[in-house]
């Protein structure tokens, strides 16, 4: 795989099933290298395989969330049709009858989640409601300044949302009216779900005196009904002890079922929690996994079917459905597992239908029969397959230096090296930490094989994937609650080992040639290591935490570091400065490529500079490469453009310093000319 098979990636995700489940709704989106824009669009698949899926909508735009009406007649889905405005659309269209595609509401914000009333008559969706400045002028610069009281002002790939709080709206199904505001800021509001009886709404929100300095959603009601007050507000049904998020309401209206995690000593595992709709009593269903039930990505509201509770996992770098009575009568069950990952699941009128991806294949729309029989119903990445050889990973296993456990570690071979060549390796360290490498397609590792290296990944203690103790094992040993070893510590450790092994299971391995890179919390883990030992002989250390007591203050998430380390940065500096990667630079004698987005609001760009200063100012050897008009998500979404070019320049980087192939580069860089 070259950087500019970038623009060949296709796949599939989000199937919806309609009601007598004939048919499935799906997205399928695409790259768009010549106009630097991804394009996705609606489609349908035939349940039965009986005729070949194609397109319900034209795809020329950002068209996807689709969700079936009640009769199975209409689909109603979001868009981005006048992208150039910069507005959002929610459209309904139908399906095997008469009609056109109906425009129901435009807004300047972004249309999200919309969901059905029980009747077909109205939808509800979330959408941010701008505050009364934004009237005032279309440039910021004649607009009133921005008052902050509150923590978690903006947002990663959002930008300012103190002023734009995320809100609830029902409009009716035929746009015959505006949309109605139901759940309104300050506060932040997701994830509607109608009533049985289409007369009340269940949402995600907190909404507690100083919500900002102790980030608990509680499940709210909000009548909707005829007979409801036009002001009637969101009551809390939950009581501010679990953190609730994906409500799912039960057939009879008595239950609501919800994924729900302990956010005060972090990290914790999501759970599927069923809670009384009048009482507000708990029952948590999932715990005997000891398993995050919130999989990134692929994490969707528990799915009521047949007395049970549907609803994903992650395991060991896989990503399974399973099913859970919704009673409590029973423990969980696997419902469909398999070395791959399960990105969308949906059943209805007797389909089950996912979107699966492996190491090796593009996510593709398949069906689960009555027999456990699966059928693949789509072949979306066909094209791409054809035209780009992969390679597959091979897994091992590595025991913990800690001696709690295995290691799970993958290692990817570079096709048709010759019999006794050396190759050069990258250890590659994920996010996060909270969340694992997975048995899914990842551009990345395909890349760096594609240009001659072997790839070593792993999911170190931190990630999730295993239990939650495992997860809980990097907080600090001066954490009130459940010390462990810190960030740096044993999973540093577990990368470490799981590197050695590689380097021992196969002699083709160059270990004079190993370069190590990582993103966000895999940055942090490149910095750290680098500063604490010079086996690598060059670095990329991307979108980093390199300052953890600057990044609490810098980042979108402003203050949660106290509860990941169960201390605030003003009750304990030594440890924010012992736990810094930037606090160990001197000893820092790699090569480091630093890299990062000038709008990540996530891991700020100062994170980036204080490295780069620090490095630049000793004498260290650095190159630095900022990002304009990217945010922290940029090797998974930004421009298509912008993803090709940081590819060439971390294979150009590793090129120079490690001996593989470096790339042709079209754009103007600089290390071409010196």
């Amino acid at each position: 795989m070259k950087p500019a098979d970038i623009g060949r990636i296709v796949s599939a995700a989000d199937p919806k099933v309609s009601p007598d489940g004939r048919l499935i709704a799906f997205v399928v989106a695409r790259v768009d290298l010549d106009k630097n824009r991804y394009r996705s669009s609606v489609w349908l698949a035939a349940a039965d395989g009986s005729s070949p899926p194609y397109p319900l909508t034209a795809g020329e735009h950002g068209d996807g969330q689709p969700v079936w009406s009640p009769d199975g007649r209409r689909v109603a889905f979001t868009s981005r049709r006048s992208e150039e405005k910069g507005v959002s659309t929610l459209h309904v269209v139908p399906v095997g009858i008469p009609g056109e595609t109906l425009t129901i509401c435009e807004r300047q914000e972004a249309i999200e989640e919309p969901t059905w009333s029980p009747d077909g008559t109205r939808i509800a969706f979330a959408s941010r409601e701008r505050a009364g400045r934004y009237a005032d002028s279309d440039d910021e610069r004649g607009r009133p300044p921005r008052r902050i009281d509150r923590l978690f002002s903006r947002l990663d790939g959002e930008g300012w949302i103190i002023d734009r709080p995320r809100s609830v709206f029902v409009v009716p199904a035929d746009g015959s009216a505006a949309p109605r505001l139901v759940a309104g800021g300050p506060y932040e509001h997701g994830a509607p779900a109608w009533s049985p009886d289409g007369t009340r709404l269940a949402v995600a929100t907190t909404r507690a005196k100083d919500w900002d300095l102790e980030p608990v959603d509680d499940i709210h009601v909000v009548d909707v009904g005829p007979d409801a007050r036009p002001d009637a507000e969101p009551r809390p049904l939950t009581d501010r002890g679990l953190s609730h998020t994906l409500p799912s309401w039960g057939p009879d209206g008595t239950r609501i079922a919800t994924l729900a995690e302990d956010a005060r000593l972090v990290p914790a595992h999501s759970q599927v929690v069923v809670v009384d709709a009048e009482t507000g009593g708990q029952q948590v269903l999932s715990a005997g996994l000891d398993r995050q039930c919130a999989p990134h990505p692929g994490t969707r509201a528990p799915l009521w079917h047949d007395g049970h509770l549907l609803f994903s996992i992650e395991d060991r770098g896989d990503i399974h459905v399973y099913r859970v009575a919704a009673d409590g009568s029973g423990q969980p069950e696997l419902l469909i597992g398999g070395t791959r990952s399960i990105t969308g699941f949906d059943v209805a009128g007797g389909t089950f239908a996912f979107v699966a991806g492996t190491t090796t294949t593009l996510p593709e729309l398949f069906v689960r029969d009555a027999d456990g029989t699966e059928r693949c119903l789509t072949s979306l990445g066909a094209a791409f397959h054809a035209a780009v050889p992969v390679a597959e990973p091979e897994h091992f296993t590595v025991p913990s230096p800690a001696g709690d456990g295995e290691v799970d570690a993958w290692l990817v071979r570079p096709p048709g090296v010759p019999a006794g060549e050396r190759v050069p390796v990258l250890l590659s360290i994920h996010g996060g930490p909270m969340t694992q490498y997975s048995n899914s397609w990842f551009d990345e590792f395909q890349l760096w094989a594609g240009a001659g290296y072997a790839v070593v990944y792993c999911n170190p203690h931190g990630s999730t994937g295993y239990t939650e103790a495992w997860s809980r094992s990097i907080r600090p040993p001066e954490a009130p609650e459940v010390p462990g070893t810190g960030w740096g510590g044993i999973d540093a450790d577990d990368v470490l080992a799981v590197l050695d092994a590689a380097l021992e299971r196969d002699p083709s391995l160059d270990a004079d040639r190993v370069g190590v890179l990582g993103g966000s919390y895999g940055g942090y883990l490149t910095s750290w290591l680098i500063g604490h030992t010079d086996r690598f002989a060059a670095a990329c250390s991307e979108r980093a935490v390199n300052n953890v007591a600057s990044l609490e203050t810098s980042s979108d998430a402003a203050g949660f570091f106290r509860f990941e380390f169960g201390l605030t940065h003003l009750d304990a500096p030594e440890l924010y400065q012992r736990l810094s990667p930037i606090s160990y630079v001197r000893d820092i004698t790699t090569p480091v490529l630093i890299l990062h987005s000038e709008d990540d609001l996530r891991c700020h760009i100062e994170q980036a500079d204080q490295l780069f200063v620090a490095l630049r100012l000793l004498g260290k050897p650095v190159e630095y490469w900022r990002f304009p008009g990217e945010g922290h998500e940029l090797s998974r979404s930004g421009s298509p453009r912008h993803r090709v070019q940081r590819a060439e320049i971390i294979l150009d980087w590793f090129g120079r310093h490690l001996g593989g192939e470096r790339p042709q580069i079209s754009w103007s860089h600089p290390s071409r000319s010196a």
